[in-house]
């Protein structure tokens, strides 16, 4: 099986400064030995806590942050330590659409003007050429002609994440890192800006990496999911059976705090107790101080390897120990 994108341990540290000369004294291990992949026209959503590292993974990717570690693999050429001049040319095939659009935009720049700028940055294309792509953009993503000439803020949070979306089609990408798309707008919104995403993504065979810790958006949008936890992937898996067949606690947890409308589906709801906190003891399990599962020796003194449990599922547990492998 082909995939369009690979990650395998990747790893992204941040350097920890303290006394009298500012010097480093630990790692902020903010991604720590995270892999997985992703199909060509398929979606994988990344959910997780604030700080579990889902954005931190996307920007490795986009090579807006230089991992510590691992490799970073795109239609199988190896891009983890790409120089800057080669990575011009890849840019236009990897692209980002961002949590807040308001802030993603330039307000000194005219909608026209922001749609275009990539076009004359990858393509050279100026002129009537450049407006008339800008124009079919628009109308693509659900824009009126008479916004061309429009600034950011003369729109809503909608309006403004479609000229996100359109900036980010117009050099006809193959991945696009979604880092949270509607968690800025409101419901309403919300569920026209996804379906638009799912029209574009049939339209033009786009593959996306979603980023989310809205467990319904992730459960509509996305064909896999995996699961973070303090940097570290917990638990992966097609997106119904992690909803109907969850295996790792931090998962269980997550699904059963989903609202159920109806009384006889509810599940009994798993209450996670503490906080997040990136201090916990490196030899263990990271998720072991808070997990309400009755806890084995080996959870505290040795981090569970993420393995197979069934066909397609992992898990990284030590309830869950790795499917036998069949005799030949």
């Amino acid at each position: 099986m082909s995939y369009l994108l690979e990650v395998n341990r990747l790893r992204k540290f941040f350097p920890v400064r303290g006394g009298l000369f500012n010097q480093r004294t630990d790692d902020f291990r903010a991604v720590d030995d995270v892999s997985f992949a992703l199909q060509a026209g398929k979606t994988l959503g990344l959910v997780g806590e604030s700080g579990s590292g889902k954005t931190t993974i996307g920007k490795c990717i986009l090579r807006l942050l230089e991992p510590t570690a691992g490799q970073i693999l795109y239609d199988e050429q190896d891009i983890t330590h790409l120089k800057q001049r080669e990575l011009r040319r890849l840019r236009s095939e990897i692209q980002m659409i961002y949590q807040a659009p308001a802030a993603s935009l330039n307000g000194r720049m005219t909608v026209g003007q922001i749609v275009s700028e990539p076009l004359w940055i990858h393509e050279s294309l100026k002129g009537d050429a450049a407006r008339e792509r800008v124009l079919e953009l628009m109308h693509v993503v659900g824009l009126k002609e008479e916004h061309y000439y429009r600034y950011p803020h003369e729109f809503s949070g909608g309006q403004q994440q479609r000229i996100g979306i359109a900036r980010a089609l117009a050099v006809q990408p193959r991945l696009i890192v979604l880092d949270e798309p509607t968690s800025a707008l409101d419901v309403s919104v919300q569920a026209q800006i996804l379906n638009l995403l799912q029209d574009l993504q049939d339209q033009f065979g786009l593959t996306y990496l979603f980023i989310s810790h809205d467990l319904g958006v992730v459960r509509y949008m996305c064909d896999e999911v995996a699961l973070l936890y303090l940097g570290k992937i917990v638990e992966v898996a097609e997106t119904e059976v992690i909803f109907e067949e969850p295996k790792h606690p931090y998962t269980q947890a997550l699904i059963s705090a989903i609202p159920e409308p109806d009384p006889d589906l509810q599940r009994e709801e798993i209450i996670i107790q503490g906080d997040l906190s990136h201090n916990f003891p490196q030899k263990g399990c990271p998720f072991a101080p808070r997990c309400h599962a009755e806890k084995l020796a080996t959870c505290e003194t040795i981090p569970p390897p993420l393995v197979e449990v069934d066909r397609a599922h992992q898990v990284a547990c030590h309830l869950h120990p790795a499917m036998p492998v069949a005799a030949t």
